[in-house]
Order: C-alpha cells, then sequence, then structure tokens
C-alpha cells in the first residue's frame, strides 16, 4: 500500500524541525568556552524545533490525521514552543553583546506568558476527557474558536515584540560601544542584525496570518493570499536557521562584548568631576599619545594613566563632554594637523598619516578631520605649507 504522510512543504517543515535539533545538540557539544550565548542560541534552536512539528501536526497534509489517530496525546504540546523562542533569541543577543550578563530573578516575569499558556491550553483541553480531546481535534472547533484565536494572535505579536527588543539592544551596543572602544568601525554587527530582522519578518507574517484569521471569524474570504504567505516564511525560516549555525559557530566566539551601561550611584548634578585630574589627563595623553594604538579600549586607556575606567568615563563624558570614540579621535586629529603642517610629515601620504596617528578607516577619519579643520586633509596640508604672500 502506497502512504504518502508528507507533501513537499511538511517535509521543508520537517527538515527545518531536524537541523534545529541537530544544531542545537552540536552547539552545546562545541561550547568549550561555556560561552551564555552559545547556550541561548542551543536552547532558542531546541525549542524552535518543535515549532514546524506543532504546524505539521495541525495543518499536515496527510500526516495530521496520522497523528490524530495514533498520538493524539501530543496535540498542541509543541506550541508552547511559541511562548518560548522569542525569548530566548533576546537573551541570546543580549548575552553576546554584554559580557557581564547574567540571568537574574526579575528575568523570570518572561515565563509568565508561558505559564498563562499553559493553564489556558489546560482549562479548554487538556484538562477534558480523551473523548471530548479527540472531538474538537478531529472537529478543528478549538483552533477556530475565538477565543484560541485570539491568544494565537496575542502569542504572535509577543514574539514580534522580542524581535523589536533585540533590535533595539543592537542599536545600543554600537552606543555603548562608542564609549568604550576606539574604532568601531571594525566591529561587524550586520550579520547579527540581518539575522534578528529576518526572524522578525517571518514572525510579523505569522502575526498578519493571525490577524486573517481573527478577520475570517466574522467575515470569510478566500485565504490563498494568506497561504502563500505562510510557506514563504516555511522556506525563509529553513534558510535562517542555517545562517543562525554558520553565523554562531562563525562569530560568536570572537564577537566584541561591551559591559552593560551602569547606574549612576549619584544624581548627575552630584558627579562633579574633578578639574584637576582632567588636566592631568590630557596633559598624559599628550606626552604619552596613548591614543596611537589603534584599537586603544577605555579599559586600557585607564590602564594606562592609571584611573579606574568608570571614573575615567565620568570625566570624558561630564568635563570632556564627549565620549570615549570622540575623545580618542580628537586626540588623533590634533596628532595628524600636527604632522601634515610638520616636516617630518612632508614625505607621508594621507594614508601613512591616518594609520600612523590610530584610525583604520580613511572615511572616519576624513569626517572627522573636517568636522576639526573645516577642510579635507588635503587641502589642510596644501594651506599650511603654501608659500605665504610678502
Amino acid at each position: 500500500m502506497n502512504l504518502v504522510l508528507f507533501n513537499f512543504h511538511d517535509v521543508v517543515l520537517l527538515m527545518t524541525a531536524m537541523q534545529c535539533l541537530f544544531f542545537a545538540v552540536l552547539l552545546l557539544a562545541t561550547n568549550v568556552s561555556k560561552q551564555a550565548s552559545t547556550y541561548f542560541l542551543a536552547a532558542f534552536l531546541f525549542s524552535h524545533a518543535f515549532i514546524p512539528l506543532h504546524e505539521l501536526v495541525l495543518w499536515g497534509a496527510e500526516f495530521k490525521f496520522t497523528v490524530r489517530e495514533l498520538l493524539p496525546q501530543i496535540y498542541f504540546l509543541g506550541g508552547f514552543a511559541y511562548y518560548l523562542d522569542g525569548m530566548l533569541l533576546f537573551f541570546c543577543v543580549k548575552s553576546l553583546i554584554f559580557r557581564d550578563f547574567s540571568l537574574r530573578t526579575r528575568d523570570a516575569v518572561h515565563l509568565l506568558p508561558f505559564v498563562l499558556a499553559l493553564l489556558y491550553m489546560s482549562a479548554v483541553f487538556f484538562r477534558l476527557p480523551l473523548e471530548q480531546r479527540l472531538d474538537l481535534i478531529n472537529s478543528e472547533d478549538l483552533v477556530y474558536g475565538w477565543h484560541y484565536v485570539l491568544v494565537e494572535f496575542l502569542c504572535k505579536s509577543l514574539r514580534v515584540a522580542y524581535c523589536v527588543w533585540s533590535l533595539l539592544l543592537l542599536v545600543q551596543y554600537t552606543q555603548r560601544l562608542k564609549s568604550t572602544h576606539s574604532n568601531v568601525e571594525k566591529v561587524d554587527v550586520t550579520w547579527i542584525r540581518t539575522l534578528v530582522f529576518g526572524f522578525l519578518v517571518v514572525m510579523v507574517m505569522e502575526a498578519v496570518l493571525g490577524i486573517a484569521k481573527m478577520f475570517s471569524l466574522y467575515q470569510p474570504y478566500d485565504l490563498i493570499v494568506f497561504e502563500k504567505i505562510g510557506l514563504t516564511g516555511y522556506y525563509t525560516l529553513f534558510v535562517l536557521v542555517n545562517l543562525l549555525v554558520f553565523t554562531g559557530v562563525r562569530y560568536f566566539a570572537n564577537f566584541e562584548s561591551v559591559r552593560e551601561p551602569e547606574k549612576p550611584r549619584k544624581p548627575a548634578a552630584e558627579q562633579v568631576c574633578n578639574p584637576a585630574l582632567a588636566e592631568e589627563i590630557d596633559n598624559k595623553m599628550h606626552a604619552e599619545k596613548l591614543y596611537l594604538h589603534p584599537d586603544v579600549t577605555i579599559d586600557l586607556l585607564a590602564e594606562g594613566l592609571e584611573i579606574p575606567p568608570r571614573d575615567l568615563s565620568m570625566i570624558i563624558n561630564r568635563h570632556f563632554e564627549v565620549n570615549f570614540y570622540e575623545f580618542i579621535n580628537r586626540y588623533r586629529i590634533e596628532e595628524a594637523m600636527r604632522l601634515l603642517r610638520s616636516a617630518d610629515g612632508q614625505g607621508k601620504t594621507i594614508t601613512d598619516i591616518y594609520l600612523e596617528v590610530g584610525f583604520n578607516s580613511k572615511s572616519v577619519f576624513n569626517t572627522f578631520f573636517k568636522k576639526a579643520a573645516g577642510m579635507t586633509p588635503s587641502q589642510y596640508r596644501s594651506a599650511k605649507t603654501a608659500p605665504q604672500p610678502a
């Protein structure tokens, strides 16, 4: 007897689930450095594996009928992963970008939607006798009921919110990076931003489908367009899982993380910096030229100046009124100007000079230089070396 359990779309779902499980185990087995972000990524993949399985159980062409006959007990169990994967993706991003991240007791609030979903499904399905549950499964009355559709939409919206939150964390990270690093252009966050945005697109698609199901309760209409959106989401998700694991293995271990922003111990008005210390810092910067190191960070500079990093950061922000990125590059531009107008810099190209003073990017050097001098480095050199009229 020839029995077809899966069509092509179902096979993609099954492959996605198997990939997620396989890669989750692989990440756990190879996480020798015990990175928290890798554990969260593995947990995300493990939970995400149950989502395509849940879709197969509910909507698989022939597979759903086989499950109804042989394993009705597993119905709806995979759906609880929808309440976990967005949260785990968020914590994966957060633990990746903040090196001092750790779970706190208050983070347990993120499990509240999962607990509420468990209580809801227990009330409307799991507590019922088997005969009633089979009737709800076969008739599909529950999955098309208004309360189930509403809960499903809220769940999908929550996942979108977690993706948006993750993107906002990445924006915060790039801003925080300027408070600790002098060459932020070397840090590439495009790959993680693209991945999170990709998951956001898929989750928005699913939220749109949730809205469509809500409207269909009151106004029946052709859902063929939304079916195509759902299938597009399946294939997009399959690609994203592969990209996520590839980038996770390649980039996670070498990602340039930062510390989480500290809450000030005193009100801003009371954080008065020491002008004498600020002057001492300025003198050391000119004398020792610590800014010439291309990858200097606030920790390295604080060590060189023998000042606690937190105090140095406060002085830079409040006395010099710039962030660390602008603070270091201000001295680099001063040194570049000195070289451009001095005899020992005449034989050097603009490229030689911007590399010598610590810049890694010509465009960044030109931007800072033009902002400080009001002209390009070449124009500045010409103006300073041109013979003066008698």
